[in-house]
């Protein structure tokens, strides 16, 4: 089954700088799943934009086929760990069809906000 872009962007990226509840669960954090409904490897390239200072990445990830893959942007560490409490843009793409959803978890207060959607998808 193929199913999904090579190419996705996901504007809105931002890591709230502290959290309420337990960790890890409620730990705040900017996430994105990918799935991979086909039958090869996903081999994914993230790249980060920021306002003030020049893009990061690739962090580099693989989805095995058939099968889904969740990614804290938090946990991202090569090159470089992302900055809390910065805006930031994402650019991912991979050598075969995915599809991409965004998530973050806002728990700095104890009334948490969720937010997800579907990352836009490339042409490619």
């Amino acid at each position: 089954m193929s199913i999904g872009r090579k190419q996705w962007a996901i504007a809105e990226g931002y890591i709230p700088p502290y959290s309420h509840g337990p960790s890890p669960q409620m730990t705040s954090h900017e996430a994105m799943c990918i799935l991979n409904a086909g039958d090869e490897t996903a081999h994914v390239e993230v790249l980060l934009f920021y306002e003030t200072r020049d893009p990061v990445g690739p962090y580099r990830f693989e989805v095995q086929p058939r099968r889904s893959r969740h990614l804290r942007f938090n946990n991202f560490e090569d090159p470089e760990p992302i900055p809390t409490d910065t805006p930031f843009s994402s650019v991912i793409t991979s050598n075969v069809p995915i599809v991409v959803q965004h998530t973050r978890l806002d728990s700095r207060q104890s009334a948490n906000a969720l937010l997800s959607t579907i990352a836009f998808a490339g042409d490619h």
